[in-house]
Formats: structure tokens, sequence, C-alpha cells
């Protein structure tokens, strides 16, 4: 017992190296301590600065076991403005090596699949400042459910510019990186292959020469059942929700005078996924989606990271759902970068518990719980 708390006292170690950007004779409470109760307090379940300082309030005995608090329990306003000077890349470097405590090795030699998406903070725009929704941009390391990172930006729009600045906070080496439509760029495909990655990026209409030889040489093929065409394959069914899909994907190697290989040199192969829906009612539909790729991955693999995508997309959801972020109207963008941050990070300690309970439960059990609490920040059950 006594090293587990030992454990929870030391979390604060991961900040020691964090620069304190507060004037001297405004440092009446410990940037640590108020870290560590920031983080505490999005886990179990706070929104912003005034909820996290009811929470500390509340739990005042417990915290002052493990933080030194010399003026006691920090203010709202205290909370806030430190949030609001904190670096977000400085703030978000320091949980690296925390998250990295909790990671098992991958013994089976594939690449970490990392999914890049970009979210809307919905409420959090400001018209009289002329100041539009704060878009976030963020990794997450899919099959393990860790948060990376997160680029904050103005708008969707922007998002483009986000992701090579995310990419280069990242260690790519031996990772699988998988965006969306909007992420298909030339620049951000190489700065990918040159940090020592592979990508995966589905092709739509905002490269239609892309999405045209790509296309043209399926269905070449197809039409002759691929008889002719040496290619990696895998196939799933799934059924749920009242509906059956079946899932297939195909990925061959780029093809000699292939009408793209001179503009996107980095792209080794070429590859479509397609989905069949049978829908309760009797209809059936059909998509159809084609994918670039700088590895000739096994069709498996294809098909897992195309899947694995999804999974940011879920925890966009849990944002939301359970931590209500775009119920947030926090306008000052500093802030609502630091504390979309700690909900992702609460999100990776949540998920990583492994009692058999939603987010949403985890997160109100460490509210009434300590000892759960201390679990979820240590990784180790008490």
């Amino acid at each position: 017992m006594a090293s587990q708390w030992m454990d929870v006292g030391s979390i604060g170690s991961y900040f020691e190296s964090l620069s304190d950007p507060r004037h001297l004779r405004n440092r009446k409470h410990l940037l640590v301590d108020i870290v560590v109760i920031s983080i505490c307090g999005i886990l179990c379940g706070a929104n912003g600065p005034t909820a996290i300082h009811r929470w500390a309030r509340s739990k005042s005995d417990w915290l002052a076991k493990y933080l030194d608090l010399p003026n006691g329990i920090p203010s709202r306003d205290c909370i806030r403005r430190l949030l609001m000077v904190l670096k977000p890349e400085a703030f978000q470097k320091c949980f690296q090596d925390w998250i990295a405590s909790g990671v098992q090795a991958d013994q089976s030699g594939q690449r970490r699949l990392i999914a890049i998406d970009g979210k809307s903070c919905r409420r959090s725009h400001d018209a009289s400042k002329d100041l539009g929704q704060l878009h976030i941009v963020s990794a997450w390391a899919s099959e393990q459910g860790i948060a990376l990172g997160q680029v904050a930006v103005d708008g969707k729009s922007n998002e483009i510019t986000a992701i090579p600045q995310l990419l280069e906070q990242m260690d790519l080496s031996d990772a699988l990186v998988t965006i969306d439509a909007m992420g298909c760029q030339k620049e951000i495909a190489k700065k990918i292959v040159d940090g020592g990655g592979a990508f995966l990026l589905p092709v739509k209409d905002n490269q239609p020469k892309l999405r045209q030889a790509i296309q043209a040489f399926f269905v070449q093929h197809l039409r002759r059942d691929l008889e002719e065409l040496q290619y990696r394959h895998y196939e799933t069914e799934d059924e749920g929700h009242g509906r059956l899909d079946e899932r297939a994907y195909c990925l061959t190697k780029v093809p000699k005078g292939f009408a793209a290989q001179a503009d996107w040199p980095w792209v080794k192969a070429i590859g479509y996924a397609i989905r069949f829906t049978r829908h309760a009612d009797g209809s059936e539909s059909h998509e159809v989606r084609y994918y670039i790729a700088s590895r000739y991955l096994s069709g498996k693999r294809f098909g897992e990271a195309v899947r694995g995508h999804w999974g940011i997309e879920a925890m966009h959801w849990i944002l939301d759902v359970t931590f209500r972020e775009d119920d947030s109207r926090t306008r000052e963008r500093t802030l609502g970068n630091n504390l979309s941050w700690l909900r992702r990070f609460a999100i990776t300690r949540l998920k990583h518990h492994p009692r058999k309970e939603s987010i949403r439960g985890k997160m109100q059990i460490a509210g009434w719980n300590e000892d759960f609490l201390a679990e979820v920040l240590t990784g180790k059950e008490l």
C-alpha cells in the first residue's frame, strides 16, 4: 500500500521540467500542484477551472497527502490563469513518459497504427472577437487507445496546415499513419515517409486525377475478375445494430506506367475497400473507397488499418457524449487547447483501467472512490 501512495505522489515528477510562465510574485501555488489537481479533476468529470476547483476543495484532505499545497487549494482563477499561459506543446511533452510507462511493447513486429483527425469544439466561437470554432487536430494510437498529441487551429479549413505540425511532434518510426481524405496531400505524405513512418491515405475528389487513375485501374481488372493481377486480399463479415456488413479489401503494388506515379513517388501500393450492407428492412447499400499506401501491406493489415481509423472517431464521440466537449463555452484558445488535451489524456487513463465499465462509469467511480482514482492515475490496482 505504501508504495502505491508513493506512485501517486510522484506523478508531479513528470512535470518538473515544465517551465513556469507566471511572474514570481504571483506564485502562491506550485505549478505541479495545479497541474496534478487539473488532471485529477478532469478524470473525475470536471469540465473546466471552476469545476476543477470545486472537486479539489471536496478532496482537499486526500490531495494534501501527496501535494505540498503551501497555500491550500488554488482558486478557480489561479487554475484558469495557469492553463491559459502554459504552452500546449511543452505541456503535452510532459505526458509522454507517463504514457510510455503504461504501454507494453508490441512484439508482433507490425507497424503501430496512428490515426490523425480533426474535431471542432462547436461552442467555442466568439462573434465579438471574430473567432470561429476552435478546431483540434489530434493523433490517436488506434490499437492501444492512447492520445499522442494535438495541435489547435481556427477552423477545419486550416487542418491541412496543422497536420505537418503535429507530425513533427511525434516519433513516426515504425508507425503506419492513417488520415482522412483531407490529409491526402503530397507534402503530408512526404513528411510521414521522411520521418520514418508509412502512410495509408484515402483518395477522394480532392485529388481527382489520382482517384481517377486508381479507379480506372481496378475497374479494368475487375472486368476480368482480377485474373491478371497479383494482389493481397482480406474479407470480414460483421452483424449488429440490425444490419449485416460484408467488407472486402484489395491491395496491389503500384503498376508500371501508373499515371500518378511521377507526382506521388512515395506511393508503393494502391487499393480499395468495399462495404456491402444489408439493412433490417431488406434494403442493401454499398460504398467503395480507394487508398494509396507507402508500403505493400498484407491484406489483413490493410483492413485493420482502414477499420482502425474509426478508433479516433470513437474517441471524439466520447469527448462529446461523456465529457460534453461540444458544450464547452471556453473561448480563450490556449485554455481551450490545454483542457481539450487533458480530456484526451483522461480517456487514455480511463480506457486502460481493467475494470469492466464504460468510460463514463469509470469516470464516476473515480470521482467517488479515491482508491480507484489512484489506480487510474498510476495504472496499478490497489
